[in-house]
């Protein structure tokens, strides 16, 4: 048994709303999404990205007879394969809609995603959109940002090397539709019961530290955790879009 909340907000400095999301019990499929591109690009790319997403996922649990047109990962499981073909049909829409309209050249989203399939957890990522893992009292960051300080600085030699602007740390290197091939994170979890799982844009995570959300995700039901999150986003000073999916597996 599953149980979610979700909300979105546009805070207090954006006009419009770019992030996206699904929080499906029954589909037992979570995913955040947070646009990004001129005029209204953002919002529709985002909004592309969790309907593929969904709509991939909904026809191949009804239905055993579809293709694998971004072939089979052996090291994934059955789950774990639907959740990484429905990302990357994600990034074909949305970069074949960039491509036909001149309005949303270089529109692009972060994504990630949770699927469940018996007591497994299947975990998709691309961009700084992040999903946290809660249990025994402690909050894990399972995903890792697809930004500049997160591939450079992880990789660089030299400790005494300066340290990039905060501007450049929040660049993102690798995000779905802005190229014809996205790279997509996979990984896979096994749940005993009890845990909570939070997907979240950086209008949530930007402000909020680590301490912060754990603190909060103890607080309750997702029904409860959820518009706790945003308040305390609000109340730091989110100055971005923020998106909170909480669920708690009860056991399979």
């Amino acid at each position: 048994m599953i149980e979610a909340h979700a909300l979105t907000d546009a805070g207090p400095v954006r006009k419009s709303n770019q992030d996206s999301f699904i929080s499906d019990p029954e589909l037992q499929l979570f995913v955040v999404a947070d646009g990004m591109g001129g005029h209204s690009g953002g919002e529709v790319a985002s909004g592309l990205a969790v309907e593929t997403i969904s709509g991939f996922i909904r026809r191949t649990e009804e239905d055993a007879e579809f293709s694998w047109p971004y072939g089979i990962e052996p090291a994934l499981s059955f789950a774990g394969n639907r959740l990484r073909t429905a990302v990357h049909l994600a990034n074909r829409r949305v970069f074949r809609a960039a491509e036909r309209y001149d309005e949303y050249t270089g529109m692009g989203t972060t994504v990630v995603g949770a699927l469940i399939s018996g007591s497994r957890l299947v975990v998709a990522n691309a961009g700084d959109s992040r999903l946290y893992l809660f249990a025994d009292g402690r909050l894990t960051q399972v995903t890792r940002d697809d930004t500049w300080a997160a591939t450079v600085l992880a990789s660089q030699q030299n400790p005494n090397a300066a340290p990039p602007s905060e501007a450049m740390r929040r660049v993102l290197t690798n995000v779905v539709g802005a190229r014809d091939q996205a790279e997509v994170r996979m990984s896979e979890h096994d749940l005993r019961g009890g845990e909570m799982i939070l997907l979240c844009s950086d209008g949530l995570h930007g402000v909020l530290d680590d301490g912060a959300l754990q603190k909060i995700m103890g607080a309750g039901a997702p029904a409860d955790v959820v518009p706790q999150l945003i308040a305390a986003a609000l109340a730091g000073g989110a100055r971005d879009n923020i998106t909170a999916v909480v669920a708690r597996y009860n056991g399979a």
